[in-house]
C-alpha cells in the first residue's frame, strides 16, 4: 500500500512496513475519534525513517507546534507498537522537509499522474522558480478567497462617524478607537478587549466601527468580524468539506479578530478551537476584540479556559444611556427621518416624554421615533403627547420590565438565602440550595423577557425544562403558603430599588 523507493538510500534508512502507517491511523482516529483526528491528522504523511526515527510531516508550522505538544508521546508510543524499528518520532513541517540527493524513501501514496516507474519526479525543490512562485501566489489567492467567503457582512453604517457618545458608553469607544488606530497607534495593549452590555447599547456598531476604520486606514492589515454563530457554521462546514486546516489557517493570518455575540458559541470541540485560535492570535501579538451581552465569568455555557482566556484582558461594560445621551438619539433619529419626511416633526414635550420613560437601550430610543412617524405618515394628523402615550404604551411597559436583570436576581437571591451565586449556578441538589434557585428562576420569568432556554443557560446550563418546572413549583407553593407570597414581595421590592 506504502511503498518506498529506495534507490541509493543509506545503510540505515529502513523500509515502512506496508501496515504500519495504516495502522496507525486507524488507532489515532479509534482513540481520539473522528473529529479530532480530521482536525490533526488527515494531513500527515510519513516523510522517511532514519536510524529508528519516523520523521511525520504535517502541512503548517502551527500543526506541527500543537501536535508536537499535545500529540507526540501518543505517536511514540502508538509507532513503537509496531515493532523495534520505530523508536523515535519527529513532526516537520512539509515544505521544511529536506530534500534528499538521493531518490527521497516516501511513503505517502503517489499521485495518481506520478512519473513512470524509472524516471525521476520532480519535487518542489526541483520545481522550476516560476512555477514554484506561481503556485505561492494561486495558494495565497485562495487563502484571501477563503477569508472574504469567512467574514460576517458589516453594515456600513455603522462606523464611528455614526457611534453616539456619552458616559454610559465612552470608555468603550475611546478603547474601540485606540484598536482601530492600528501599528500606527500605540500597538497591541488591551488584548483581549472584551466589551459586554444587554441588547441596544452599542456593542456591534462598536466592533463594525473598529473593523470598518481599520480596513479604509490600513488596507494591507487582515480584519476579520464575525458572530458567534456564523464562526460555529463556518467551522462545522469546514469539517464536513474536510477543509478545517485551510479554515484554521486563514483565520491565523489575520491582523484583528472581531467575535460579535460570544455568547452564543456553543458546543465542546468549536470552544476549544476557538480558545486555540484566540490563544495563537494573543501570543503572536494579534488583537482579538469579543462582544457579549455579559461578562466572561457569567457565560456559563463556555469552556472554563475560554472564560478565563476573555478574563485576562480588559473588560469594559456599556451601561444604559443617561438622560443627555437618550435625548442626543432621539433627536438625532427625529433630523434622520425628517430628511425623508420634510413634514415630520415632534413637539418638546413628545421628545420629552419619550427621554423621560424609554431608558433602556438606543435601539429602543430609535424604535421609539420610527412608531410615531409611521403613525404621523398613516394619520395624516399632528403628533401630540396622548398620540405617543397610546402609541408607544407597550414599548415603555416592556422597557419597565426590561430594567431587572437576571444578574440582580441571582446576587438579590443570594443574600437574601445565603447562599452563593456559585452554588445557584452548580448542580447541587441539596434543598438549602434547590429552593432559593427554583425562586430565582421563577423571578427572571416573572420580571424578564428573557426566554426558558436563555434562562436555563444563565442558571449553569439547565434545561428549559427544568426552568419551566421550577416555575410551576414555586407558582404552586405560592398558591398556598401566605408567608412565600409575602417573601417573594419582597425580593421584587428589593430588585425594584
Amino acid at each position: 500500500m506504502f511503498e518506498a523507493s529506495v534507490g541509493a538510500v543509506d545503510h540505515d534508512t529502513q523500509r515502512l512496513d506496508d501496515g504500519a502507517w495504516a495502522r496507525v491511523r486507524n488507532r489515532l482516529k479509534s482513540d481520539l475519534g473522528e473529529e479530532v483526528f480530521s482536525c490533526w491528522f488527515a494531513g500527515m504523511n510519513v516523510e522517511q525513517i532514519e536510524g529508528g526515527t519516523v520523521v511525520l510531516s504535517v502541512p503548517s508550522r502551527f500543526l506541527k507546534s500543537w501536535i508536537s505538544t499535545h500529540y507526540r508521546d501518543k505517536l511514540a508510543a502508538l509507532w513503537q507498537s509496531e515493532g523495534p524499528a520505530y523508536r523515535k518520532v519527529e513532526v516537520t513541517v512539509r515544505s521544511a522537509v529536506r530534500a534528499r540527493v538521493e531518490t527521497p524513501a516516501r511513503f505517502a501514496p503517489a499521485p495518481a499522474d506520478s512519473a513512470p516507474a524509472g524516471r525521476p519526479s520532480a519535487t518542489v525543490s526541483t520545481l522550476p522558480v516560476a512555477r514554484r512562485d506561481n503556485a505561492a501566489a494561486r495558494a495565497a489567492d485562495a487563502q484571501s478567497q477563503l477569508f472574504e467567503e469567512i467574514s460576517s457582512p458589516l453594515d456600513a453604517r455603522f462606523t464611528f462617524a455614526n457611534f453616539m457618545e456619552g458616559a454610559s458608553n465612552r470608555l468603550a469607544l475611546a478603547a474601540a478607537r485606540q484598536v482601530a488606530e492600528g501599528p500606527n497607534g500605540s500597538g497591541v495593549k488591551f488584548n483581549p478587549l472584551y466589551i459586554h452590555s444587554t441588547v441596544g447599547q452599542g456593542k456591534t456598531h462598536l466592533l463594525q466601527a473598529v473593523t470598518h476604520a481599520l480596513k479604509a486606514d490600513h488596507p494591507g492589515m487582515k480584519a476579520l468580524y464575525l458572530t458567534a454563530e456564523h464562526f460555529m457554521y463556518r467551522f462545522v462546514q469546514s469539517l464536513q468539506t474536510q477543509s478545517a486546516i485551510a479554515f484554521k489557517e486563514a483565520i491565523r493570518t489575520i491582523d484583528l479578530l472581531v467575535i460579535d455575540d460570544m455568547q452564543f458559541l456553543h458546543g465542546k470541540q468549536i470552544q476549544q478551537e476557538f480558545c486555540h485560535l484566540v490563544n495563537s492570535l494573543i501570543d503572536g501579538a494579534r488583537q482579538v476584540i469579543v462582544a457579549a451581552d455579559r461578562p466572561p465569568v457569567e457565560l456559563e455555557s463556555l469552556d472554563e479556559r475560554v472564560r478565563s482566556r476573555l478574563s485576562g484582558g480588559l473588560l469594559i461594560e456599556i451601561g444604559s444611556p443617561d438622560a443627555a445621551l437618550r435625548r442626543a438619539i432621539v433627536e438625532r433619529r427625529i433630523a434622520l427621518t425628517a430628511a425623508q419626511m420634510p413634514n415630520f416633526s415632534v413637539p418638546e414635550d413628545v421628545v420629552d416624554f419619550i427621554v423621560r420613560n424609554v431608558t433602556t437601550s438606543g435601539r429602543d430610543l430609535e424604535g421609539a421615533v420610527t412608531r410615531l412617524a409611521g403613525h404621523a405618515q398613516l394619520s395624516g394628523s399632528p403628533l401630540s403627547l396622548a398620540t405617543a402615550e397610546a402609541t408607544l404604551k407597550d414599548l415603555i411597559r416592556v422597557t419597565d420590565n426590561r430594567r431587572v436583570k437576571i444578574e440582580d436576581i441571582q446576587r438579590v437571591v443570594s443574600k437574601h438565602f445565603n447562599v452563593s451565586k456559585q452554588d445557584l449556578l452548580s448542580s447541587r441538589r441539596t434543598r438549602s440550595i434547590v429552593w432559593p434557585r427554583q425562586i430565582a428562576m421563577y423571578l427572571a420569568k416573572s420580571l424578564t423577557l428573557r426566554s426558558l432556554p436563555e434562562i436555563g443557560r444563565r442558571f449553569g446550563g439547565r434545561d428549559h425544562t427544568t426552568v419551566l418546572h421550577a416555575v410551576r413549583k414555586v407558582e404552586e407553593q405560592i398558591g398556598n403558603d401566605e408567608a412565600l407570597v409575602q417573601e417573594v414581595e419582597l425580593l421584587k421590592r428589593m430588585l425594584e430599588v
